[in-house]
C-alpha cells in the first residue's frame, strides 16, 4: 500500500554553482543532479546563484549579468568556452551541450539593485553566454532581469546573436528612453559558408540583421559587432565589405569589430577544430592583406 501523498510537495532546493562544480569534479557530467535533456539535444541543469551582478576589471564596464552559463550557439571561437573549465567541464562539446540555468537570478538581482550601495551603474548583459539563446523562450529570465533593471533605473547593454531579442523590444525601448540601453547584435560575417562553419548553432546572419532593423525602428539604440574577425575565414576584404554593406542596409546605428583573440580552453578548442576542418595551411594572402596581430585586440 502506497503512503498517502502530501497535498503540497516541497520543492527540492536547486544546487549552487559551487556544488555543481564539486559534483562534476568527482563524478563527471553524468553526476549532474536533475539535469534535463531537451529536444535540442542539450542538457539543462537548474542552479542557484549567490550573486547576479558580477564585478569585472579591465573592461569598459564594471558589472555583468548572465542568466545562463554555457551556450547552445556553440561558436568555435567563443571566449567563454574557457570558463567551463571552472566546472571541471571541457571547453569543447560540453560548453554547447550542458547549460546551467540560474533560476533564482531575477530574485537575487532585485535584492542587489535594492541595496543602498547600488549606484545605478551600467550593466552589461550576456557577456559570458548568450542571454537570448533558445532556452530563454522557456525560462524568460533575461526578460525578467531587464524589467528589474528598468524598475531600478539602471542603464544596460545587451550582447546577443539571438533574434529573440525583438520579443523584448517594448521593455528595451522603455529602457532606452529612461536610463539608457544599447543592443549589440553580433554578426561577424554574412557569408553563409563561413557562418555555418564558425557558428553552428546560431540563427542566419540576415535574420540577426533583420532583428537589428526591428529594434532600430522601435527607437532602440541597436547596432552590430563584427566580432571576431577570424584570419583566413572571415578576414578577406571582399567578405568584410559585403558584411559592412549588409549592416548598413539594415539600418544599424553603429558597427564595431575586433580580431579574434584566443586563450585558455578556447584556444585549445579552436585550434583542434581548425586542424580537423581545415588541415590545409592558409597562405598569408588568403588570411589577410594586412599583417596579422593575433593578440592585439579582444573580442
Amino acid at each position: 500500500m502506497h503512503p498517502t501523498p502530501y497535498l503540497f510537495e516541497l520543492d527540492t532546493p536547486r544546487p549552487t554553482t559551487r556544488e555543481i562544480a564539486e559534483a562534476v569534479r568527482l563524478g563527471g557530467a553524468s553526476a549532474l543532479p536533475d539535469a534535463v535533456r531537451r529536444a535540442d539535444a542539450a542538457t539543462y541543469q537548474e542552479v542557484r546563484c549567490r550573486s547576479a551582478l558580477n564585478a569585472v576589471e579591465g573592461m569598459p564596464f564594471r558589472w555583468t549579468l548572465n542568466p545562463y552559463r554555457g551556450c547552445t550557439h556553440g561558436c568555435h571561437y567563443c571566449y567563454a568556452r574557457r570558463y567551463q573549465t571552472q566546472f571541471a567541464l571541457g571547453a569543447d562539446d560540453e560548453f554547447a551541450s550542458i547549460i546551467f540555468v540560474k533560476t533564482n537570478v531575477v530574485k537575487v538581482l532585485a535584492r542587489e539593485l535594492d541595496a543602498a550601495s547600488w549606484n545605478r551603474e551600467y550593466v552589461a548583459v550576456g557577456t559570458a553566454t548568450d542571454c537570448y539563446q533558445p532556452i530563454e523562450g522557456h525560462y524568460k529570465l533575461t526578460r525578467q532581469a531587464l524589467e528589474a533593471l528598468h524598475a531600478h533605473k539602471t542603464p544596460a547593454g545587451i550582447v546577443t546573436k539571438g533574434p529573440m531579442v525583438v520579443r523584448d523590444r517594448d521593455i528595451l525601448a522603455d529602457m532606452t528612453r529612461a536610463a539608457g540601453c544599447t543592443v549589440f547584435v553580433s554578426v561577424p560575417t554574412v557569408d553563409e559558408d563561413v557562418w555555418s562553419q564558425l557558428e553552428p548553432g546560431t540563427a542566419h546572419p540576415l535574420q540577426r540583421l533583420r532583428a537589428v532593423r526591428e529594434l532600430v525602428d522601435a527607437g532602440i539604440e541597436a547596432g552590430v559587432l563584427m566580432n571576431p574577425i577570424v584570419p583566413g575565414l572571415s578576414s578577406k576584404p571582399a567578405l568584410l565589405e559585403r558584411t559592412v554593406k549588409a549592416i548598413a542596409d539594415h539600418g544599424a546605428r553603429f558597427v564595431g569589430c575586433n580580431v579574434m583573440y584566443l586563450e585558455g580552453g578556447t584556444r585549445d578548442h579552436f585550434l583542434h577544430w581548425l586542424g580537423a576542418s581545415h588541415p590545409e595551411p592558409f597562405s598569408r594572402r588568403e588570411m589577410t592583406q594586412q599583417p596579422l596581430r593575433w593578440t592585439s585586440a579582444r573580442r
